[in-house]
């Protein structure tokens, strides 16, 4: 089930694309990071494994699928099975004439700096590309979801979308930054306000408070 974004609610296939060249601190899918973590399927075994499920929805997620050089392919065909794409994405890559329908991008903020310092380096120069996001938002349909860990956050939320010159406010989402029930819970009422002082969405994380972020299969 999506458990973020607009779609929040909706039942989804997920294809989790491993491989990731950031280290966010509070990543809940760590175990995506490195490229060897996954299994080698070739596009049309993943297609055929989707299908096996009655959702007309699909998620691709990682690690960080835009750096995949598959992906373009996978879409296609995804899409001429009659599926709605969704691509989650950091937004540091760009892709052109992909017909993903929704390009959920989560930019990192300074708040996702591991406390490692070579991960912090490795972590720093790629977490955010202002000319990436530019492209991204001018040539897909799109969410911004920007992941809040305290209500400092909300001056380098707003300093990021003024540098980027075409964002559309009403797209634009504030989710809690939370790895257990507990936590989310704890953090929600605080984004809550962020939201209603701002105008901008409240990002849901069903998977977060439905399932307190167990792995599924």
């Amino acid at each position: 089930m999506q458990g973020e974004g607009f779609l929040a609610g909706i039942p989804s296939v997920f294809v989790r694309l491993a491989g990731c060249p950031l280290r966010c601190r509070w990543c809940d899918t760590k175990y995506a990071w490195s490229k060897e973590a996954g299994r080698q399927y070739s596009t049309d075994e993943i297609v055929s494994t989707v299908q096996q499920w009655p959702c007309r929805f699909v998620v691709v997620t990682g690690g960080e699928p835009m750096v995949d050089t598959d992906l373009p392919q996978l879409v296609r065909e995804l899409k001429a099975v009659g599926k709605h794409i969704t691509i989650e994405t950091a937004g540091i890559a760009y892709i052109p004439d992909m017909q993903c329908d929704l390009m959920s991008i989560s930019p990192k903020l300074s708040n996702s700096m591991p406390d490692d310092s070579e991960l912090a380096a490795i972590h720093k120069n790629s977490k955010l590309d202002l000319a990436v996001l530019e492209e991204l938002l001018g040539c897909y349909n799109y969410q911004l979801k920007f992941v809040v860990d305290s209500g400092a956050d909300l001056s380098e939320i707003e300093e990021t979308i003024e540098k980027l010159a075409n964002v559309d406010s009403e797209k634009v989402m504030l989710m809690p930054q939370a790895s257990t029930r507990q936590g989310f819970l704890a953090k929600s009422p605080m984004v809550a306000e962020l939201c209603k002082r701002t105008g901008y969405a409240f990002s849901q994380r069903l998977q977060v408070l439905l399932w307190d972020n167990e792995r599924g299969m």
